[in-house]
């Protein structure tokens, strides 16, 4: 058994956002006593009953780009366990974002190269039997946050035995070191507070991966 505070950490591999959340939360396991447990949530299923209301652009990204990804990642967690899950998303984002190769079926095969994984899982590329899992996790951390919110969500044991969650942060670049650290501290220290919901500013420009 671990000492360290655990922190679990949802994701969907196509998000850039919380593919910096990912790094910055990586980043801080190493100034905190903390470890990250992965779980993948999906936005094709956050999104599925509204894609009429969704821009075009974004309804084909998550019609025809989300599902694949996610099916691999459940299939590779149900047949190998959760434990690989981290390395298998570090894989992913690295390609998919870092490198700008994009979600598609290369790409994951590719990625599961690099993490060690068997070729045999991207045959739930299309479909697998471990959508009831893929659901059940996405419901397990999308319920700690609300539905208004998407990925990634973060969750960890509060003062009161109950679990503090929330979305987020975005942030970008990641950051390091101590500058993680702080990030971290107050995080925890807002999201603690009873009542508190939202602390909002607008984004002036994209993901920078210049520091992965």
């Amino acid at each position: 058994m671990s000492d360290k505070t655990p922190v679990d950490f949802w994701f969907d591999p196509l998000c850039p956002w919380a593919w910096m959340t990912s790094r910055w939360v990586l980043e801080v396991e190493k100034v905190r006593d903390i470890e990250v447990r992965w779980h993948v949530m999906s936005l094709a299923v956050l999104n599925e009953d509204k894609l009429d209301e969704l821009p075009a652009e974004y309804r084909e990204m998550l019609e025809i780009k989300a599902w694949g990804p996610v099916r691999v990642v459940i299939a590779a967690q149900e047949e190998h366990g959760s434990e690989v899950l981290g390395d298998f998303y570090t894989a992913l984002g690295t390609r998919i974002h870092n490198q700008g190769e994009g979600p598609g079926r290369e790409t994951v095969a590719a990625a599961l190269q690099d993490a060690g994984l068997p070729d045999s899982l991207m045959e739930h590329w299309d479909g697998t039997p471990y959508e009831p899992q893929l659901r059940a996790s996405h419901k397990e951390g999308i319920d700690k946050v609300g539905q208004e919110v998407g990925t990634p969500v973060i969750a960890v044991p509060g003062a009161d035995g109950e679990q503090l969650a929330f979305f987020g942060p975005v942030v970008t670049p990641a950051p390091q070191g101590e500058e993680a650290a702080k990030l971290w501290d107050g995080t925890l220290a807002v999201a603690s507070v009873p009542g508190f919901y939202e602390i909002k500013r607008t984004r002036t420009k994209g993901p920078d991966f210049s520091n992965l």
